[in-house]
């Protein structure tokens, strides 16, 4: 019986939220290694942010070994959440597409 019971309670879950994703850009104003965080002048995201300056968590915190105040970075962010993802210094040497 509870056999039973737990692979009916396994079937009716619920499909897990998908959200949708955004590409952000902004220029790196602070990192704060301790409370793992970024402190970005973000360009505006139609349909997730205006354009401002706050701070961010970020998915890897390694990253921030590697970034430093005047850095430009392009990261991907979702719905309903407010933390950076796969961040990436944008070279300035570059062109962008």
């Amino acid at each position: 019986m509870f056999a039973t019971i737990l692979a009916t309670l396994s079937c009716s879950r619920p499909a897990p939220i998908e959200h949708k994703t955004y590409t952000f850009h902004g220029k790196v104003e602070a990192v704060d290694a301790q409370t793992k965080s970024l402190k970005v002048n973000g360009e505006k995201v139609d349909g997730w942010m205006d354009a401002m300056t706050m701070d961010y968590k970020v998915d890897n915190p390694s990253i921030l070994e590697n970034l430093k105040p005047g850095d430009q970075i392009t990261a991907t962010v979702y719905d309903a959440d407010e933390q950076l993802h796969n961040v990436q210094v944008i070279d300035a040497a570059k062109p962008t597409k």
